[in-house]
């Protein structure tokens, strides 16, 4: 059995936005103040973009109130923005794809970041397996979880 893993979290929106990308997010951000475990869940504005600049919200703040969440569900586009960074294989070796691992692993030090929540498409979900990768080779424990904004289930 795992310990209990003590910490912060945070979602993005990642693609483009769905009839679901916010109900989506509602739903993470429901689940996450329920979590004995997460103290505070960040945004990120535009993405894995938007981590890696500290662009965050402080959604723990500012959906405690049942009745934003609900709204929340019926707003149009992504409200946290989005992006479409592909990111680079964790098993390269040139400088520039390892600075952008040891970046993205400085800010989740950094915010004490043990939770990782990424919705969108295919697109999201490879940086979600390539970050589950790289926190595994580097020893940095860390939650990482995909959630699907698609409409389509066409998820590979």
């Amino acid at each position: 059995m795992q310990n209990k893993l003590i910490g912060n979290a945070i979602v993005g929106q990642s693609g483009g936005p769905t009839a679901a990308i916010n109900a989506t997010l509602t739903g993470v951000i429901k689940g996450a103040l329920e979590n004995e475990c997460i103290e505070t869940l960040y945004g990120m504005r535009n993405g894995i973009e938007g981590l890696m600049a500290e662009r965050f919200v402080d959604l723990s703040a500012l959906f405690a109130d049942e009745s934003e969440q609900n709204a929340l569900i019926h707003t149009p586009a992504a409200a946290l923005g989005s992006c479409r960074k592909k990111l680079p294989s964790p098993e390269s070796e040139r400088f520039e794809d390892i600075a952008v691992f040891e970046r993205i692993f400085e800010v989740f030090e950094k915010y004490s970041i043990k939770y990782f929540f990424y919705i969108g498409g295919n697109d999201s979900m490879d940086t979600v397996a390539k970050l589950s990768e790289y926190s595994k080779s580097c020893g940095y424990e860390l939650r990482v979880m995909g959630v699907p904004k698609t409409i389509d289930n066409d998820l590979v």
